[in-house]
């Protein structure tokens, strides 16, 4: 994968140049989902795709950056539901080896 442009330079892309910037950042998110497990990929480009239908629905740069903000509160909110629930036992099934 190439190595980024400071942050200086990102920005000065973003400025000038966007639509070089939004393909900079196609390319850059395309690289990293092919770089993941093929199990992985298909739950990857549908988050992407809803991450950019949040970007594309925004009216300015700050209201969207808090549309990706509340997207995120809303998953850490899930994750954290899932990792506070108590999950079923399933008593375990003991085979005698003979």
């Amino acid at each position: 994968m190439p190595s980024l442009p400071d942050f200086d330079q990102l920005v000065q892309l973003a400025t000038t140049q966007p639509q070089q910037f939004a393909l900079l950042r196609q390319r850059l998110i395309a690289q990293t989902i092919a770089q993941a497990s093929p199990c992985m990929q298909p739950r990857l480009l549908a988050q992407q795709s809803h991450i950019d239908r949040l970007i594309n629905h925004g009216k300015n740069p700050l209201h969207t950056n808090i549309l990706l903000q509340q997207e995120l509160q809303r998953q850490l909110q899930r994750f954290n539901q899932i990792l506070q629930s108590q999950p079923t036992q399933h008593p375990a099934k003991i085979l005698h080896l003979k």
